[in-house]
C-alpha cells in the first residue's frame, strides 16, 4: 500500500513536470520550423497537454483496466471544465475573443453528445473507437486548414506572444525527447499505483480514474490555463481546455477502445457522461455568447468549482456507502 501510494505521488509529480517540459519543447521545435502560431496553439499545445491522459489510458487499456482508461478520459474533461476553468475564472475572468474558439465550442458540444450516444448500448467496441479516431483525424485536418488560412485571430496573437521566449532548438529537442520518455515512465507508475490503491480500499478503478488519476493528468492544463489567465491571454486559457477535451473524448478514448474493447458501466453513462455533457453545454453557452464576446466571470467560475466539489463528494460518498 505504501509503495503504491509513493508510485502515485511520484508518478503524478514527474508526470506534471515532464508534461510541461514536453509541451515547451514541442512548441519551441514547431516554432523553430516556422509553424504558424495558431497551428501550434490548436494542435501542438493541445496534444502536449493531453499526452498524460493519452498515455495513462492507453497503458490502462493494455493492462485491462477499463475503469481507469475511461475514468481518466471523462474525469479529465469534467476536471478541465469545472475545476480548472472554475479556478482560472476566479483568478481572472475569462473573455473569449477568438473566432476559432467560437467554432470549436459547438464542435465540442456535438462531439460530447455523439460520444454519449455511442455508449448507449453499454459497450465501447473497436468500431466505436475507430469512428472516434476518424473524427479526430478529420478535426486535425480542419485545424490545420483553419490555422493556415486564417490571417489573424486573437488566439494566434496570444500564442505568438507566448512563443516570443521560446528555447533554443537543441534544448527544445532535448526536452521534447526527455519529456516524452519521462511521461511514459511516470504514466506506468501512476497506473500501477492507482490500481493497487483501488484494490487495497476495495473501491472500483473507475472511481480512482475519475478522481485521483483525472486530476493528476489534468494538472498541465491547470498550470497552463492559470498562467495564461494571469497574463490576460484568455483565449489560450480556454483553448487549452477545449483542445484537451476534444483530444480526450476522441483520441484518448478512441486509442484505448481500439486496443481493448470494453464494457461501459451503467453509472458511466447515467452519471459521469451526463455530468460531462451538462458542463460542456454550460461551457458552450458561457463561451459562445451570441453577438458578443463570451465571458466566464468570477461568479460563474465559483459555480463551476462548486459543481466539481459536489460531484467529487458524491462519488466518494456513494463509493464508501456501497462498500
Amino acid at each position: 500500500m505504501l509503495l503504491a501510494l509513493l508510485a502515485v505521488l511520484i508518478g503524478l509529480a514527474v508526470l506534471v513536470w515532464s508534461a510541461d517540459r514536453f509541451v515547451g519543447g514541442a512548441a519551441s521545435v514547431a516554432h523553430y520550423f516556422a509553424m504558424p502560431p495558431l497551428l501550434i496553439g490548436m494542435v501542438i499545445v493541445g496534444f502536449g497537454t493531453s499526452a498524460p491522459e493519452m498515455l495513462v489510458s492507453v497503458l490502462a487499456s493494455l493492462q485491462n483496466n477499463p475503469g481507469i482508461a475511461l475514468g481518466n478520459a471523462y474525469g479529465s474533461n469534467i476536471t478541465n471544465i469545472a475545476l480548472i476553468l472554475g479556478l482560472t475564472a476566479l483568478i481572472s475572468p475569462i473573455v473569449v475573443h477568438s473566432q476559432i474558439l467560437r467554432k470549436e465550442l459547438p464542435i465540442l458540444a456535438v462531439v460530447t453528445a455523439f460520444a454519449a450516444w455511442q455508449l448507449r448500448d453499454g459497450i465501447l467496441s473497436r468500431t466505436d473507437a475507430f469512428v472516434l479516431l476518424g473524427i479526430f483525424a478529420a478535426l486535425m485536418i480542419w485545424a490545420v486548414r483553419e490555422s493556415l488560412g486564417k490571417k489573424s485571430d486573437t488566439l494566434a496573437d496570444d500564442m505568438e506572444a507566448a512563443l516570443a521566449s521560446s528555447m533554443p532548438i537543441k534544448k527544445a529537442v532535448f526536452w521534447l525527447v526527455t519529456g516524452l520518455l519521462l511521461l511514459i515512465a511516470s504514466s506506468r507508475a501512476l497506473v500501477w499505483g492507482a490500481v493497487e490503491i483501488a484494490r487495497s480500499f476495495g473501491v472500483s478503478d473507475l472511481l480512482i480514474g475519475l478522481t485521483i488519476v483525472a486530476v493528476g493528468t489534468s494538472l498541465p492544463e491547470l498550470a497552463s490555463s492559470v498562467v495564461a489567465a494571469r497574463k490576460n491571454e484568455h483565449d489560450i486559457a480556454l483553448g487549452n481546455i477545449i483542445g484537451s477535451n476534444l483530444f480526450n473524448t476522441l483520441a484518448v478514448v478512441g486509442m484505448a477502445g481500439s486496443i481493448s474493447p470494453m464494457a461501459v458501466g451503467f453509472e458511466v453513462l447515467h452519471r459521469d457522461i451526463l455530468v460531462m455533457g451538462v458542463l460542456t453545454l454550460s461551457l458552450f453557452v458561457l463561451g459562445y455568447a451570441f453577438r458578443r464576446p463570451g465571458r466566464i466571470n468570477r461568479a460563474e467560475g465559483a459555480l463551476l468549482l462548486a459543481a466539481y466539489i459536489g460531484y467529487t463528494a458524491y462519488l466518494v460518498s456513494t463509493a464508501f456507502i456501497m462498500k
